[in-house]
């Protein structure tokens, strides 16, 4: 039987979210090195692990919880690349960017509160 998306639950799967979220950051660091080069490998694998780690985490998120509320929570991985981006990579934001983002968040929330209430 498959558990309420109660807030234990939605901040684990956040949790998940953002291992895969940091896998991303470690590709694009891959991406900065040498072909091949021993830091190349090394970030490579970490990356791998990271992912792995990522797929075991996930599978029982799903396991615990509906599809529908772990797969919408997925989307909050624009909310981490967002963060990402302005403290490590010292990007820079739009409103555009701001507003999106928003808007996923506010939806994410919705359906959220929608299965509970369901529940």
């Amino acid at each position: 039987m498959k558990k309420k998306a109660g807030v234990g639950n939605i901040i684990l799967l956040q949790l998940v979210v953002m291992i895969y979220s940091v896998a991303d950051v470690i590709a694009k660091f891959v991406s900065r090195q040498e072909f091949m080069s021993a830091r190349y490998i090394m970030l490579f694998m970490l990356e791998f692990a990271a992912l792995g780690a990522y797929a075991i985490l996930w599978q029982q998120a799903i396991k615990h919880l509906e599809l529908s509320i772990a797969y919408v929570n997925k989307a909050m991985t624009l909310l981490w690349a967002m963060i990402w981006s302005i403290f490590i990579f010292h990007e820079s934001l739009t409103l555009q960017n701001v507003l999106g983002v928003a808007l996923v968040i506010v939806g994410i929330i919705i359906i959220n509160g929608e299965k509970e209430a369901d529940q």
